[in-house]
């Protein structure tokens, strides 16, 4: 029981240590490509960062606020142990916010990003920040925000997070067109009204952006929750069968087959595996069965114990 509670604790920690990496690659797809280009992107961050250049109000406090209100909204509908992580990837978040600029050299950013083109820096920064949400995602954790819809919606419904973020971010992008008028510094630091013309590039732009890193949230979730299915054929297939449900504690399925070439009958093994788990799957098979034939395919939408549960 001890060290169950142990690796209990260690399973936490290590989590929120993979949500503070996730948050770092989130606020530095902001604070060097996005920011600095004054792009418009979506969730609360988006909305702060609209307040900023429209007011002038720090991102890190706008960000703050507004995600301690929806936080009610997570401790309500998650459950306690999501709405702990947000506390954390709020505080975290906003932290970032506050010294991270303080720690990147202008000169880098100038050279990295904005000297290369909005374009570039919003897939960049996009596909930055996409991947830091789902890293954060990956573990039940969140940037806040409107990652808290998206992760009500899903936990109701089998539709991507990616999705209904990018759905709410058009939204929250498109009225920024509405918003006061915003200013920049020219490149000798006076202020400048921007234009009709400059603003719906900014949109455009940020359409772009939070494109971008809608998919790069799916791809990485698809990647770090595949499911293979694997056939395996084996005279040994007891022992391999026993090596996979004794290691790995899935479940394997036996039919019968025949070999039509030879004509004997001999026994197939079906599994089912997430991704990370096969190279101890051919492991097992070489130990006992070097000679085995394996055939391996991807699979989505797996449901059931030890999988993916299947929602409305």
């Amino acid at each position: 029981m001890e060290k169950l509670g142990i690796k209990a604790i260690w399973r936490e920690f290590k989590a929120y240590i993979i949500i503070a990496i996730g948050l770092l690659s989130y606020c530095l797809g902001w604070d060097i490509f996005l920011i600095p280009n004054h792009m418009v992107g979506g969730g609360v961050t988006g909305i702060s960062a609209i307040l900023l250049y429209a007011f002038g109000i720090p991102v890190s406090i706008s960000f703050f606020i507004i995600n301690t209100v929806l936080l009610a909204i997570a401790l309500k509908v998650l459950g306690k142990s999501f709405g702990f992580k947000t506390v954390f990837a709020t505080v975290v978040v906003s932290l970032y916010f506050q010294f991270l600029p303080q720690y990147i050299p202008t000169d880098f950013i100038v050279e990295f990003a904005t000297s290369n083109g909005k374009l570039v820096c919003a897939i960049c920064g996009g596909a930055l920040a996409g991947v830091g949400i789902g890293i954060c995602f990956s573990v039940g954790g969140s940037t806040g925000g409107t990652d808290i819809v998206a992760l009500i919606i899903t936990k109701y419904r089998n539709v991507s997070p990616g999705r209904v973020i990018l759905l709410i971010d058009i939204f929250i992008i498109a009225s920024s067109l509405f918003l006061p008028a915003q200013s920049v510094s020219d490149a000798g630091g006076a202020a400048v009204e921007v234009t009709l013309g400059q603003r719906l590039a900014t949109i455009m732009y940020g359409y772009i952006l939070v494109g971008v890193c809608s998919f790069s949230i799916d791809f990485y979730m698809s990647g770090t929750n595949q499911s293979l299915q694997l056939f395996i054929f084996s005279k040994e297939y007891d022992r391999i069968a026993d090596a996979i449900t004794q290691n790995l504690g899935r479940g394997v399925t036996v039919f019968d087959g025949q070999g039509w070439y030879t004509k004997r009958e001999n026994k197939v093994l079906l599994v089912v595996v997430h991704k990370q788990d096969l190279n101890f799957v051919y492991r097992f098979i070489k130990d006992v069965d070097p000679k085995a034939f394996v055939s391996v395919a991807s699979v989505h939408g797996v449901y059931g114990e030890g999988f993916e549960e299947m929602k409305k």
